[in-house]
């Protein structure tokens, strides 16, 4: 408001869809405490007004673990030879939850913080980015758990060990290629957040999380391998428990994720604009 005028001016932000990525990204970058703020903001609301705080990742590892291990190392005893199967489902439990986190809560965090999106302008890619840093934060807990138990069962550790940030970049890369996609969708086609838990569902039993990639015929192992998440995981239990290295053929399950990543990228930029209207 300028005195004296009766007038006043309006500032506007423009969003276009001929947004280049490059640009976009440098935006993000200019937002980056927005991440950490978002983050932080989302990990008090998660553990607030609960008396064991975070300590109930720890306990959701342990307990998650421990009733797979009954079900499938007792009862249906899976063979996973010298190593303990409690052990050995560790990291595919720790994989396929961050994944499932990603796919299923930062999918959908544009609705959950339309409230804010409505208010004020910022990147609205770095909301699903934040969500992403708490799932990754309960990743790393589960991992150190994880370790905890390795020394417990006396499971010797190796040089493999200073592979873990690639693979967990990988499951990162692999869950946020999904989730920039339904991140955008979600917010036009809101039948998206019923179908994707059973999706989540079913795909947890079509990778290798509960069993040894060895139990599946070698007929069948290409669909394997086109499994970005099985490469994920058996990465993650060569890393940490000395397994057999992973095949090469597992690099044929990344080339889509590559692909969607990138063009999630592109869309989720193209749609941005019109993603506040769209709530």
């Amino acid at each position: 408001m300028f005195k004296g005028t009766g007038s006043y001016s309006e500032f506007k932000t423009v969003l276009t869809s001929r947004t280049d990525l490059a640009d976009y990204l440098k935006s993000i970058w200019a937002y980056r405490s927005l991440i950490l703020s978002f983050a932080i903001r989302d990990i008090r609301v998660k553990y607030a007004q609960t008396y064991l705080g975070i300590l109930w990742s720890i306990l959701q590892s342990v307990i998650g673990v421990g009733i797979v291990t009954f079900f499938f190392g007792y009862i249906i005893k899976i063979n996973t030879g010298d190593i303990p199967y409690f052990l050995y489902v560790f990291p595919g439990m720790a994989s396929w939850y961050f994944f499932s986190f990603l796919v299923g809560y930062v999918g959908s965090s544009m609705q959950q913080s339309q409230h804010l999106i409505q208010k004020v302008y910022f990147p609205r890619l770095i909301v699903p980015l934040s969500q992403s840093v708490v799932g990754l934060i309960d990743f790393c807990i589960w991992i150190a758990v994880c370790l905890i138990f390795k020394l417990i069962f006396r499971n010797p550790f190796s040089i493999n060990l200073i592979f873990l940030p690639v693979f967990i970049v990988l499951n990162l890369a692999t869950g946020l290629s999904v989730a920039v996609w339904l991140s955008a969708l979600t917010a036009r086609y809101r039948d998206l957040q019923i179908i994707i838990p059973f999706i989540i569902g079913f795909g947890i039993f079509v990778t290798p999380v509960f069993f040894p990639e060895v139990m599946i015929p070698a007929k069948y192992s290409f669909l394997l391998f086109l499994n970005p998440m099985a490469g994920v995981i058996s990465g993650l239990r060569w890393c940490i428990l000395g397994t057999e290295i992973p095949s090469l053929n597992y690099l044929f399950g990344f080339i889509p994720v590559i692909f969607l990543f990138v063009t999630g990228m592109i869309y989720f930029i193209r749609v941005e604009y019109k993603l506040v209207d769209r709530m």
